[in-house]
């Protein structure tokens, strides 16, 4: 898969999902014929493609599009990241912030597409725990790092509207390879910087 970046709407899912919204607000017992609803299937239909146009896109090639040689072997990274995306389980959102790392081995990225990785896995219908594992993944297929680290902490719709309804309740995932793994220093390192706030 190429990496292309805009967004686009296959008119056949446009109007299948468009048809599939109109009878769900018809089931929940609204008029999708009165004026504040006439255009929501549609809307909706555009909203859910664009939410799950990850499915179309290619994390390592993004990746790749912007890897250069480079003899330097200091961590980088790239925290704060802000992502969105949807429960699997509810079909509702999660958000937060993932925090990654890597250490060179010969190779870097461009900053910016280690935030485009993880727009590529967070616009699908995910689980948290699988995202941060994919982020990871991608990241040691292009680079072949000595070590990379991803920390994403999200609050989940699925948790606040509806179920046990915890306002305040945050989740963290991590997922650890190489020096990361392998090394409590350079782990501690990664983790002390993360949760740091510069002045």
């Amino acid at each position: 898969m190429s990496y292309q970046k805009k967004e686009e709407y296959k008119q056949q899912v446009t109007d299948g999902l468009t048809e599939n919204y109109r009878n769900i607000l018809k089931l929940l017992g609204e008029d999708p014929e009165r004026e504040g609803l006439l255009k929501t299937p549609e809307r909706m239909a555009k909203a859910m493609q664009f939410i799950t146009h990850g499915y179309h896109q290619d994390a390592v090639a993004i990746l790749n599009s912007a890897r250069f040689k480079e003899e330097v072997s200091e961590m980088v990274i790239v925290k704060d990241i802000e992502l969105y995306s949807m429960c699997e389980h509810h079909l509702l959102p999660f958000f937060g912030k993932a925090h990654i790392a890597y250490i060179p081995n010969g190779y870097i990225t461009g900053l910016s597409k280690l935030a485009r990785v993880v727009d590529v896995y967070a616009r699908r219908l995910q689980v948290q725990e699988r995202l941060t594992t994919q982020i990871l993944s991608s990241i040691k297929e292009s680079l072949n790092p000595m070590g990379v680290a991803v920390v994403i902490e999200a609050k989940h719709l699925c948790m606040m509207m509806r179920g046990v309804q915890k306002q305040n309740s945050v989740t963290t995932t991590s997922a650890f390879d190489g020096e990361f793994l392998n090394n409590h220093v350079t782990r501690n390192e990664f983790l002390k910087l993360i949760a740091a706030r510069l002045s």
